[in-house]
């Protein structure tokens, strides 16, 4: 993809590739976000260095970066998710009988963080890390949570592709107190 005169680069990285790469990670994560008037940005940084740290010992883990030269611009990671997980739990809508079934864990991947700095939003950055990290996927299906007031961000998924399932309880230390859920069939 070429963005004026920069070209960006896609490339899969393993769990540890990308422990090496945290402290990147959480820059591009806290420049995506910005400066929040008020608001203490190493919370949200800390938060998700934690999330991001837990997720490298997950299941079928994967990074996708995205590089303008050698500049980390965004990058995406997901993992395989686990029956014991219990990642649908207080789904609302409850869902149809079955759908919270992993059969072995094989079934669905979460796409737990795509980010992109500020300057390279709004340029297919984005969409390419999504686009890159689903393709090669051998799971069934997608899903993913967003802030539940996101309303642009909900509709650039539905665009892509992903149906809003319901909203689901933020976990004890979440940031939100609910998510809303989306699921993108893969097959």
């Amino acid at each position: 993809m070429v963005m004026g005169m920069t070209d960006v680069t896609y490339a899969r990285v393993n769990a540890d590739t990308a422990a090496s790469l945290m402290d990147k990670l959480c820059e591009v994560y806290a420049d995506a976000y910005g400066h929040v008037p008020g608001e203490d940005s190493t919370i949200k940084t800390d938060a998700f260095r934690d999330r991001a740290t837990g997720a490298l010992g997950a299941r079928n883990y994967e990074l996708v970066t995205a590089r303008a030269g050698d500049e980390l611009v965004g990058f995406v990671f997901g993992y395989s998710l686990r029956q014991d997980r219990d990642w649908f739990a207080g789904l609302d809508p409850a869902p149809e009988p079955g759908f919270t079934d992993e059969r072995g864990g094989e079934r669905t991947v979460v796409l737990a963080e795509i980010e992109v700095r500020k300057a390279w939003q709004g340029k297919g950055v984005g969409r390419g890390l999504h686009d890159e990290f689903l393709h090669s996927r051998r799971e069934e299906r997608a899903t993913l949570t967003a802030n539940p007031v996101a309303i642009a961000t909900h509709a650039l998924y539905e665009r892509w592709g992903w149906q809003r399932v319901g909203s689901i309880p933020g976990r004890p230390g979440a940031y939100y107190r609910e998510y809303a859920m989306f699921v993108l069939p893969l097959r």
